[in-house]
């Protein structure tokens, strides 16, 4: 917060003024939103509010469609004109609504954007912020991020920290192999033929994690069992503590909280189920809610104090080496530094051992890596 993320406020405007057109006074919709709320409207024959998903819900309820929410994923599975541009209606009115020309005015300042952030702000230890959304900046908008002429952000991605955290705090013999070689860690999962490809690969893993119960995780659970027993072994007693009202922990002794208390929602990196929020727990799904919450909470509870060893780490390696560099924007598995061009590379090389080093405080001695997807760009959305 205290150097701020570096932001182009005229590149913001520009690129508000190119997706949402002419701003009209008195709080109305911005032109395209106006123009998509009409096309919906004209779709279902009858006026309709596109940022009212009830009164959406009753629309297509009037053609005889059955919705039980107005979910991106939910839509595309229905055929009717008024989908298309409703959909493009909702992405834009969220670029509107949280990083719209309000925000801009509210958060933006002298070149910088300042989160207020949270550190443990979550249950599991992940940072959260308080206003202003710096956790959720969406692609379109990263385009606004821009480093000072002559400086570089270098755009650090932790490579799959979750499935290597469980990795190390399983002790699973071949998971940590298959984590230790410094490869991509999916593409390596599925060169060893225990499930298809990459992609497969990283459902099943992911939903070991997440407790996916249906799909195409579930397809190949049995074989990553078989595999790394272990590892498995781990995730299933954590949910069975829960789904039994029991603790589960950390590898640093980070606590859940108790049957009933508040819940986290895990990551979606593999468009798995967010919403595990606990019903009452004296119920058969309330105890299996609990138990989905407990095994993932100690995989990203582990994973949240790697994080925060991480940066540390990555902090003191800066500040030691008489660097200009700023760390300057933090979430959970991203961190990003501004840094005179000729330091990218230092910079780079700092955040490569911030990770190695945190692994070996967090949790030991393993072969487990951590390594980083990194680029030092000059525009955020240039990081891939």
């Amino acid at each position: 917060r205290r150097a701020g993320l570096p932001w182009r406020a005229d590149r913001h405007r520009e690129l508000l003024d190119e997706l949402l057109g002419e701003r009209y006074p008195g709080g109305l919709e911005p032109q395209r939103l106006a123009e998509l709320a009409d096309e919906v409207s004209r779709a279902f024959g009858t006026r309709v509010r596109p940022d009212l998903p009830a009164e959406v819900i009753r629309a297509f309820a009037r053609v005889g469609i059955s919705l039980g929410s107005t979910r991106a994923w939910e839509l595309r599975r229905i055929d009717h004109p008024a989908v298309e541009p409703l959909l493009r209606y909702k992405k834009l009115y969220r670029l509107h609504t949280a990083h719209g020309w309000s925000w801009l005015q509210s958060w933006v300042r002298d070149g910088r954007f300042r989160p207020e952030y949270l550190p443990g702000g979550t249950v599991s230890g992940r940072w959260t912020t308080h206003g202003g959304g710096a956790l959720q900046i969406p692609k379109v908008v990263r385009r606004a991020v821009v480093a000072d002429p002559g400086w570089r952000l270098v755009v650090a991605d932790a490579d799959q920290m979750e499935p290597r955290v469980l990795a190390a705090i399983s002790r699973d013999p071949g998971l940590m192999e298959v984590a230790g070689s410094g490869r991509d860690l999916y593409t390596t999962l599925s060169e060893t033929r225990v499930v298809g490809n990459r992609d497969q690969a990283k459902l099943a893993l992911l939903g070991a994690v997440y407790g996916q119960t249906s799909g195409d995780g579930l397809k190949h659970l049995a074989a990553l069992r078989r595999r790394f027993p272990a590892a498995v072994a781990y995730v299933d007693e954590a949910a069975r503590a829960g789904e039994e009202g029991r603790l589960v922990r950390t590898w640093l002794g980070r606590t859940c909280p108790p049957a009933g208390g508040p819940a986290e929602e895990p990551a979606d990196e593999a468009g798995l189920p967010r919403d595990l929020a606990e019903p009452s727990y004296g119920s058969t799904a309330g105890a299996r809610a609990r138990g989905r919450f407990t095994r993932n909470f100690v995989v990203q509870g582990s994973a949240a104090d790697w994080a925060l060893l991480m940066l540390a780490a990555l902090r003191r390696s800066l500040a030691g080496a008489g660097l200009r560099a700023e760390i300057v924007f933090f979430q959970h598995d991203e961190v990003i530094v501004h840094c005179p061009e000729e330091e990218a590379d230092t910079v780079r090389e700092a955040i490569a051992e911030a990770g190695e080093t945190a692994g070996r405080i967090a949790f030991g001695p393993t072969p487990v890596r951590f390594p980083f997807t990194m680029a030092a760009v000059e525009c955020y959305a240039d990081a891939k």
